[in-house]
């Protein structure tokens, strides 16, 4: 996997990656090839700073088992913060959207065969996290669903994870700040919109 400064995709990528992001990206990987190497069709993949609401996340799957398929990337966010271009499901507080902007992190989700193969193909070259290149559904061709509702949540301030970090200067803050907002305003020039094959 080849690394480079933020430039190799548009819009450009205004931070530098940190080594626990390379770290991230590469683990995704690596499961991405063990799908589409032992030909699993499908998988949850979750990280370890998850915390699971079972009677929730039962519901969640059970909805998803006729409607995922080696195709899809869905989701499980611990924030409902998408909002959708599609609604493709709903049942007991759940939703299954097709999102106009795809959300960061991922925490966890349910991922395809064939998902996890256009993905490869498309990160043999990296310059953002995982989650941040996820979000360019027009550069790898993968649409990427969101389940809604699951209950689930992130829990790494509880387990010393790596969102505890030095404060940096109130400056580098507001200017991280204003890069960040820049590169959202840019995302949202690019809505997923659904598409024939998918949903």
């Amino acid at each position: 996997m080849v690394l480079h400064p933020g430039n190799l995709h548009r819009p450009h990528y205004p931070f530098a990656l940190r080594p626990a992001e390379i770290g991230v990206f590469q683990s995704h990987r690596r499961i991405w090839r063990k799908l589409v190497d032992e030909k699993i069709d499908l998988a949850i993949i979750a990280e370890d700073d998850l915390r699971i609401d079972t009677r929730r996340m039962t519901a969640a799957l059970q909805m998803l088992q006729p409607i995922a398929t080696p195709d899809h990337y869905i989701r499980i966010p611990v924030k409902q913060r998408e909002t959708p271009a599609q609604t493709l499901a709903q049942q007991d507080g759940l939703r299954l959207i097709l999102p106009r902007i795809i959300g960061l992190q991922c925490v966890c989700q349910v991922v395809g065969r064939k998902a996890a193969a256009r993905l490869l193909a498309a990160t043999d070259q990296i310059d953002r996290p995982v989650d941040t290149f996820l979000q360019m559904h027009w550069l790898t061709g993968q649409p990427i669903h969101a389940l809604q509702g699951s209950g689930n949540q992130e829990v790494a301030r509880e387990i010393g994870g790596s969102t505890i970090q030095s404060r940096p200067p109130l400056t580098d803050k507001l200017t991280r700040e204003f890069k960040r907002a820049s590169y959202r305003m840019k995302l949202h020039l690019k809505p997923q919109r659904p598409p024939a094959s998918f949903g």
